[in-house]
C-alpha cells in the first residue's frame, strides 16, 4: 500500500509538473509586450490589400522577417520569453537557443517591405503599381496594413527575336517549343524573362558554346513605362555575338586527371613532374599512389573530341565524388591556341582520409526490462585501390530482468553478437559483360557475409551464416533497383529440451519449431525504389519503395532431376547437403506521400505492408524465424516497444503459468503478415539549437501483424486461440493497434538525432470497450497496470514508450 500510494504521488506530480508549465508558457505567450520598452510595439498582425489571390503569398514573402508575427498557435515566442527575459526586460547577451523573439516594429523595416512589395507587383505586370503602408497601435501592440494600387496589369503584344548569329538562331528555335515560358496574350512577367534567359544560357553550354555568358542574353521592352495610354508591351529577345567575333563551339582535347599526394592539396612543385604518357585522350597523373587509373579514369565523362556539353563536367563532378575518397574535385579549362577550337580539362582531386571508425551504441528499455547494443564499424574506402568500401562491423548486445530489488544485469535473458564484411564495388561486376552506368547515379556491386548468434536464456540458441552478392543501379536519378541473385544463408537453431515440455503445454509448438529448426536457402531478391533521392528535401512527392524474397526454387528444380520422392506435408521435405531448404515467397511495399505545407513544415501518410507466403518444401515448416515480419519500434508503432505486439488479438495472459511466461520472456511476437499506417507532421522549433535545427513532430500510428492461416504461431490444440492470430477482414477494425505522441529532432545536417514519446490509444490484445486503453490512462492507470501485471508477469504494461534512433524514422 505504501509503494502504491507513493507510485500515485509521483504520478500526480508528473501531471502537476505539466500542467503548471503549460501556464506558464500561456502566461508568456500574453505578455510579450511588458518585455519591451515603452516607446516599443510588437507586431500582431500584417495585412496586405487589393493584391490578386494568387500573387498573396509571394508579395507576403517579401514583409521583412523581423516585422512578420508568430502564428497564433505557435510555441516558440512563448519559449523566447520564458528563457531570454530578466528583470522584466529581453536580454541583451547570453540569449539561449529557444524559440524565436518577438516581432518589434521597425518602420524602417516597413518601408523596405513597402517597396520591395512594390516592385514585385511591376515584375508581376503591374507597371503601373503603388503601394502605401499604415502603421495603426493600441497598447503596444501593432498591425500594418499595406496597401496595393495594382493599376492595369500589362500583357504581351508582340514577340520578337534579334539573333545574328545563325547557328545560335537554329538551335534556339530547333529548343524553343520545350523551354519558352513566352507567348502572345501573356501577362508580362519578370520572372518569365529571367527562366527564358537561364534556358537559353543551359542550351548554349550544352552544345560547345564554352564560353557562352547570361549577359549575352537580354530583352527590349517597348510600352512597359509606368505613363503608357495602353497596357501592351512589345518584347524582343537579344542574343548577342561578343566583339571580337561571334560565338564558336568548343571541342574537348585532351583531359589531365591529377591526384594530390595528400589532403593538404597539390604542392607547387608537382607540376614538374606530371605524366606524359596519353591513353584514350587522358593524361593520368597519382603523386599520392593509392588508386589504380581505371577505377578513375572510368567516371572521367569529359571525352576527347566530344563537344564541350556542361552536362557531362557536372556529371563528372557527381561521380567523382560519389566514390567516396576524394575530398574536393576541381575541373578547369585551358586552351594551348588561342584560334583552336579545342579546350583541355584538367581535373585536380584531392584524397580524403581512407579509413574510418565508428562506434555506436543504444539503450533499449521497457517496464521490467533493460539493456544495451553496442557496435563497431571499421571502413576502408579504397582497400584494392579501386574506391572499394570494405565494412567490417562487430555488434553484440543483451537484455536483462530487472525488479524485485534484484541487480541491473544480475538476470541476462538475452545475448546477441553479430560480425559482418562487405566489399562495395563502384560499377557492376557481371560475369562476360561490362556494362558502363553511371549516367545517372553510381553503380555498385556488393558482396556481403555476416555471422549471426542469438541466445534466449533456458529456451534457445540460433547461428546464422548469410552470404550474398548484391547489384545495385539507377534507371534514372529518382529510380533504383537492386538486384540479389544469389542469397545464401545457413541457419542452425537449438532448443533448450529441458523447458520443450514446459512450452508446448502451453500451445507454442510452432514458435518451438521455429527455434530448433536447421535449414538452409538459397533465393534472390529484387527492390525498386522511386524517390529516394527526394527523402531531405522540403517538397510533395510520392515515395516507394517494392521488394521481393524469393527463395528455394531453384534447389526445387534440383531436388525433382534427382529424382528423389518427398511428402513435405507429412514431414518429409527434400533435403540439400543434409539439410531442408527453406522454399517461400515475400513480397512488401513500402509507399509514403510527402505533401509540403510551405516554409519547414510538412505532412507525411505512409503505408507499409508485406505477405510472407511459405509453399512447396515449406508448407509445413513455415517461413523461417527472421522472414517474420514484427510490429512496434521507433520506425514503426512508436507507442510499442518492438516485437512486443499481435498477431492479432494475442494475449500473453494466455501462458497460465508465472514459470512458463519467464520462460518465453522477452520472444518476439511475429506473424506473416503486416500491415501499418503512420501519419507524422514535420515543423521546425528552432532554428539555432546549440548550433543545429531543433526540430518537432506529432504522429499517429495504426497497424498489426497477422498469420494468413492457421497454425503458423500457434498448434491447432487450442483452435480458439489460433483463431485470434489469422487475419480475416472483418475483424480488421477489432486487430488494429493505434498509437500517437510526439518527438524532437536535433538536425546537426549530417545525421539526426530523434527521441520520440509513444501513447497507446487502442490495444488490440484486449476485448471490446478495454481496447480503447487511453481511458485506463487518463483515470485508473495504476490499477489497471497492477491487474494486467499480476496475470502477464513478469511482462508489465507501459501506456507510453520512449524511442531514441538516429535518422528520420520514414
Amino acid at each position: 500500500m505504501i509503494l502504491k500510494a507513493y507510485q500515485n504521488s509521483i504520478s500526480i506530480k508528473l501531471k502537476s509538473t505539466a500542467i503548471l508549465l503549460f501556464i506558464i508558457v500561456l502566461i508568456q505567450a500574453c505578455s510579450s509586450t511588458k518585455y519591451i520598452a515603452d516607446y516599443q510595439s510588437i507586431v500582431k498582425k500584417v495585412t496586405i490589400d487589393s493584391i490578386d489571390a494568387k500573387f498573396e503569398e509571394q508579395a507576403y514573402n517579401y514583409v521583412q522577417k523581423d516585422i512578420r508575427p508568430a502564428s497564433k498557435l505557435s510555441i516558440n515566442v512563448p519559449l523566447y520569453n520564458l528563457f531570454n527575459t530578466k528583470d522584466g526586460r529581453y536580454k541583451t547577451s547570453d540569449i539561449k537557443p529557444f524559440g524565436t523573439p518577438p516581432a518589434i516594429l521597425d518602420s524602417t523595416l516597413v518601408e523596405i517591405s513597402r517597396t520591395q512589395i512594390q516592385k514585385f507587383l511591376k515584375s508581376k505586370g503591374y507597371r503601373q503599381a503603388e503601394v502605401t503602408s499604415a502603421i495603426k497601435i493600441a497598447d503596444k501592440k501593432a498591425e500594418i496594413v499595406f496597401n496595393a494600387k495594382p493599376g492595369p496589369a500589362y500583357f504581351i503584344e508582340k514577340l520578337s527575336d534579334s539573333i545574328p548569329n545563325v547557328n545560335i538562331r537554329n538551335l534556339y528555335e530547333s529548343n524553343k517549343a520545350k523551354i519558352t515560358h513566352l507567348h502572345k496574350g501573356m501577362q508580362y512577367d519578370e520572372d518569365s524573362l529571367t527562366y527564358e534567359r537561364e534556358q537559353i544560357y543551359r542550351i548554349m553550354k550544352e552544345n560547345g558554346y564554352f564560353y557562352f555568358l547570361r549577359p549575352y542574353v537580354n530583352f527590349d521592352v517597348y510600352g512597359a513605362e509606368a505613363n503608357s495610354k495602353t497596357n501592351k508591351i512589345d518584347l524582343n529577345l537579344n542574343v548577342t555575338d561578343p566583339a571580337n567575333g561571334p560565338h564558336k563551339q568548343f571541342n574537348i582535347g585532351y583531359t589531365h586527371l591529377l591526384i594530390a599526394p595528400n589532403p593538404d592539396g597539390l604542392p607547387d612543385s608537382a607540376r614538374y613532374k606530371l605524366s606524359k604518357d596519353t591513353l584514350n585522350g587522358i593524361i593520368y597523373t597519382d603523386f599520392s599512389k593509392r588508386y589504380r587509373r581505371n577505377p578513375i579514369v572510368r567516371y572521367d565523362f569529359l571525352k576527347q573530341g566530344d563537344l564541350y556539353d556542361i552536362r557531362n563536367e557536372n556529371l563528372t563532378y557527381d561521380r567523382l565524388y560519389e566514390l567516396n575518397v576524394f575530398k574536393n574535385v576541381k575541373i578547369d579549362y585551358f586552351r594551348r591556341d588561342s584560334t583552336s577550337n579545342k579546350i583541355n580539362a584538367i581535373i585536380l582531386l584531392t584524397p580524403q582520409k581512407v579509413m574510418s571508425n565508428r562506434v555506436e551504441g543504444e539503450i533499449p528499455f521497457n517496464g521490467g526490462t533493460v539493456g544495451f547494443t553496442l557496435g563497431n564499424t571499421y571502413t576502408n574506402n579504397n582497400i584494392f585501390r579501386g574506391a572499394e568500401r570494405f565494412e567490417l562491423q562487430v555488434k553484440g548486445g543483451l537484455q536483462s530482468r530487472i525488479g524485485n530489488g534484484a541487480k541491473v544485469f544480475s538476470d541476462i535473458y538475452q545475448r546477441d553478437f553479430s560480425i559482418s564484411a562487405s566489399i562495395s564495388v563502384p560499377r557492376l561486376m557481371i560475369p562476360f559483360y561490362n556494362p558502363v552506368l553511371g549516367g545517372n547515379g553510381m553503380p555498385h556491386t556488393t558482396f556481403a557475409t555476416s555471422y549471426i548468434y542469438a541466445l534466449q536464456k533456458d529456451v534457445s540458441v540460433r547461428r546464422i551464416f548469410i552470404n550474398s552478392i548484391t547489384y545495385d543501379w539507377f534507371e534514372t536519378k529518382s529510380k533504383l533497383h537492386s538486384f540479389t541473385p544469389l542469397n545464401f544463408e545457413y541457419r542452425f537453431g537449438n532448443l533448450d529440451t529441458s523447458k520443450v515440455d514446459a512450452v508446448t503445454r502451453f500451445n507454442n509448438l510452432y514458435y518451438s519449431s521455429l527455434l530448433d529448426r536447421k535449414d538452409l536457402t538459397l533465393g534472390m531478391k529484387y527492390t525498386y525504389t522511386l524517390n529516394g533521392d527526394k527523402l531531405n528535401q522540403l517538397r510533395t512527392f510520392v515515395y516507394l519503395r517494392a521488394g521481393m524474397d524469393i527463395a528455394g526454387n531453384m534447389l526445387q528444380g534440383i531436388s525433382k532431376l534427382t529424382g528423389a520422392k518427398h511428402d513435405p506435408a507429412n514431414n518429409d521435405p527434400a533435403k540439400i547437403l543434409g539439410l531442408p531448404f527453406n522454399q517461400y515467397t515475400r513480397p512488401e511495399v513500402d509507399i509514403r506521400w510527402y505533401k509540403h505545407l510551405g516554409g519547414e513544415r510538412q505532412f507525411i501518410a505512409r503505408l507499409n505492408t508485406g505477405i510472407a507466403y511459405a509453399y512447396g518444401n515449406s508448407v509445413l515448416t513455415g517461413i523461417p524465424f527472421e522472414k517474420q515480419f514484427f510490429a512496434g519500434g521507433s520506425n514503426g508503432l512508436r507507442a510499442w516497444q518492438a516485437r512486443t505486439i499481435g498477431p492479432g488479438n494475442y494475449n500473453r495472459q494466455v501462458l497460465a503459468s508465472d514459470e512458463v511466461r519467464k520462460a518465453v520472456f522477452g520472444l518476439d511476437q511475429l506473424g506473416t503478415l503486416r500491415i501499418e499506417t503512420n501519419f507524422e507532421y514535420r515543423f521546425t522549433l528552432a532554428r539555432k539549437f546549440f548550433g543545429a535545427t531543433l526540430k518537432g513532430a506529432a504522429f499517429v500510428d495504426a497497424g498489426n501483424i497477422w498469420n494468413i492461416r492457421r497454425g503458423e504461431s500457434i498448434t491447432l490444440e487450442n483452435p480458439e486461440l489460433d483463431e485470434l492470430t489469422v487475419f480475416k477482414l472483418s475483424k480488421l477494425a477489432k486487430q488494429i493497434a493505434i498509437g500517437t505522441g510526439i518527438g524532437l529532432r536535433y538536425d546537426v545536417q549530417y545525421f539526426v538525432f530523434r527521441f520520440d514519446v509513444g501513447l497507446k490509444l487502442k490495444d488490440p490484445q484486449f476485448v471490446g470497450s478495454d481496447q480503447w486503453v487511453i481511458s485506463k490512462f487518463l483515470t485508473g492507470s495504476r490499477d489497471f497496470k497492477d491487474s494486467y501485471n499480476s496475470t502477464h508477469g513478469p511482462d508489465t504494461y507501459r501506456f507510453i514508450q520512449y524511442n531514441f534512433g538516429i535518422g528520420m524514422p520514414f
